[in-house]
């Protein structure tokens, strides 16, 4: 008897083996449809029936979060007034394995009927869908990965791969970059490790600043008012030191009569606000520093990150 392991790695097998099919079957017809997709002034109507909906749904959100304005259009729906959505505008991929789902034969005769650029996504080349379509792109002839051959799993897997194929494809056409995926990602995990320093940094009245000639004991209320272990030694607004912690500890003798310039530590470590937080917060880490001045193209101070500012938006 067939272990679940063993099943698990059979059904692992196939499917990959099904995807190396489809790569190196791809045809030219794949660079026709990005063509034709990046000319598209509207959206990318993304529909299917049962589990091709399901991954429908999904290409057009991976579509619509890489720079590619998409919508799942539910192929029942379209037939009880959603075909509205579908505008002469916009281009339709539709998925169907068999290339029959009657289900589609509303939002097939209404692509024709406007005009509207049909992509199909099926198995079967003589197929209704693969007739009327104006691209095919032509998923391999692999099995299905369940015992019985008849579960969507190998076919879903590989019309999945090839929208994710599609949505990067286009992101790369159109120069879609990491500041423009951080517009589409806000919130949650990847916008944390999307955020600048920028975004996040203490400036102005916020930030600990002292002059050279400023004596050690404004320093140190300097200090301890904005409450970073930091102050940054400034001259013209151009960051020149900075005093820690550790300095003072190093500087304990005499410390009082001693000025910020004499205690500071030269040339100190400093970082763009452009950066990416996730970027600074290895730099202090990396260095076992708690804190980062970030200055401009001349050395201008622009502002601070702290550890804790990477803790408060989940990037640590």
């Amino acid at each position: 008897m067939t272990t679940a392991l063993e099943t698990a790695r059979a059904v692992l097998t196939s499917e990959s083996a099904a995807l190396a099919q489809l790569a190196s079957e791809l045809t030219e017809d794949f660079t026709d449809v990005i063509d034709r997709l990046i000319q598209v002034p509207g959206r990318v109507i993304v529909s299917g029936m049962g589990k091709s909906g399901h991954i429908a749904a999904k290409i057009a959100a991976t579509m619509a979060s890489t720079g590619t304005p998409a919508q799942f259009v539910h192929p029942g729906e379209a037939s009880h007034g959603d075909l509205g959505m579908i505008t002469r505008n916009d281009a339709c991929i539709l998925i169907s394995n068999s290339g029959e789902t009657k289900e589609l034969a509303d939002i097939i005769g209404h692509t024709r009927r406007f005009d509207i650029p049909l992509i199909a996504i099926t198995k079967n080349a003589d197929s209704t869908l693969a007739q009327q379509a104006d691209h095919l792109l032509l998923l391999s002839n692999a099995p299905e990965a369940c015992a019985i051959g008849m579960a969507p799993t190998t076919s879903t897997t590989m019309t999945l791969a090839l929208g994710d194929a599609l949505a990067v494809a286009l992101m790369e056409t159109r120069g879609f970059n990491q500041a423009d995926f951080r517009t589409f990602h806000p919130g949650g995990t990847l916008g944390a490790q999307l955020l600048t320093v920028r975004a996040v940094m203490h400036k102005g009245a916020a930030l600990p600043v002292v002059t050279p000639e400023t004596d050690m004991g404004d320093t140190l209320l300097e200090m301890s008012a904005k409450g970073f272990g930091v102050v940054a030694v400034t001259e013209g607004g151009k960051l020149t030191g900075v005093i820690t912690d550790g300095d003072l500890r190093r500087n304990l003798q005499g410390l009082l009569d001693r000025t910020a310039g004499g205690v500071a530590t030269g040339s100190p470590r400093t970082i763009s606000a452009d950066i990416l937080l996730v970027d600074a917060l290895g730099i202090m880490n990396e260095n076992r520093i708690s804190a980062l001045f970030a200055v401009d193209a001349d050395g201008q101070l622009e502002g601070l990150v702290h550890i804790h500012d990477a803790l408060r938006v989940g990037v640590a």
